[in-house]
């Protein structure tokens, strides 16, 4: 019985959920008295015992007093911790070497405020405090470097509190069911684009440009070098200053294919993966359409955040067992 108390007591870290959201029950809430909290229990002693040699009654008032408010102090860091709801937040796609952020809500609903909760990862980072209010919640941001790409887990999370004396700590442990995508570094410095055809990186070829068809209104992605810059000066200010464009027909139109097969076999896979993942980049924000092949993921030409997202995707869980 003295061995179960034991473990329950300085080994709480056996007793972590594995659920996805979480109520702090009372048997999930530990509590120990804290530096300040054994300071004041030595006061304490003394003051007994002054009070017992002096024989003075107002000194076993004040030692009671005390010591009974130590006991108050106890129950309320408990409260301020116990039934709280966890649950976890967003958790964005980043790429390796930049910081992963999980969001974690903390949901309040009791009558009382919940002040100076602590909240960090078992393994890294800062802790970050809030304020839980009545019937209400709070979200706290965890960060956690990325070193890899694919999957990144999140850690167990701790959750601490001195409040409201600072006499005792409460603390209990978290396991959230949150995962980040870690995307590959984009390779620095990037490589050309692999255009196909006889064409320029806009889409028209060499015989194209050639063939002027007249003025259109700007639309996103022409290339700046088509703006009709005579027509545009022409344009009343009161116009809006509205831009347009040099239309051109004819001309044999580029393919951009992302084929990861046709990358130099002398490069290892994850300089591979890093090129690639410059070259999507690269071809959203030139607003060019781009085809993509990787492994059994064969993805039409296309833009967007949805093509964009499958192809970093694809790129991240490659050689993974999630990968197919």
């Amino acid at each position: 019985m003295l061995e179960v108390f034991w473990r329950r007591l300085f080994r709480p870290e056996r007793r972590k959920s594995r659920d996805g959201a979480v109520l702090l029950t009372l048997r999930r809430v530990y509590i120990l008295p804290a530096r300040a909290g054994f300071a004041f229990a030595g006061l304490l002693v003394l003051m007994l015992v002054g009070a017992t040699n002096y024989v003075l009654g107002l000194g076993f008032a004040l030692t009671f007093f005390a010591a009974s408010c130590a006991l108050a102090d106890m129950v309320l860091t408990v409260k301020n911790l116990a039934h709280l709801r966890l649950a976890g937040g967003r958790a964005a796609p980043v790429f390796a070497g930049e910081p992963a952020q999980f969001e974690i809500r903390l949901h309040n609903a009791g009558a009382a405020d919940r002040y100076a909760i602590r909240v960090r990862f078992d393994t890294a980072g800062a802790d970050h405090a809030t304020d839980v209010p009545a019937h209400g919640s709070a979200a706290v941001v965890l960060a956690l470097p990325t070193l890899a790409r694919g999957w990144l887990v999140a850690p167990r999370i701790r959750l601490e509190t001195h409040f409201p004396l600072g006499l005792f700590r409460a603390w209990s442990w978290w396991q959230p069911d949150l995962r980040v995508l870690v995307y590959p570094q984009p390779e620095t410095p990037a490589q050309p684009l692999p255009m196909r055809g006889a064409a320029s990186e806009e889409g028209h070829g060499e015989v194209g440009l050639d063939n002027f068809a007249g003025i259109r209104s700007y639309q996103p992605g022409d290339p700046m070098r088509h703006l009709a810059w005579r027509h545009i000066a022409r344009l009343a200010l009161d116009d809006g200053g509205q831009l347009v464009t040099k239309h051109f027909e004819g001309g044999a139109v580029a393919e951009l294919l992302l084929d990861f097969a046709v990358l130099p076999p002398w490069l290892d896979v994850e300089t591979r993966l890093a090129r690639m993942t410059r070259w999507v980049l690269e071809a959203e924000l030139r607003m060019l359409p781009y085809a993509f092949r990787l492994g059994h993921h064969h993805y039409p030409a296309g833009l967007g955040d949805a093509h964009r997202a499958a192809c970093l995707q694809a790129l991240a869980l490659y050689g993974s067992e999630a990968f197919g």
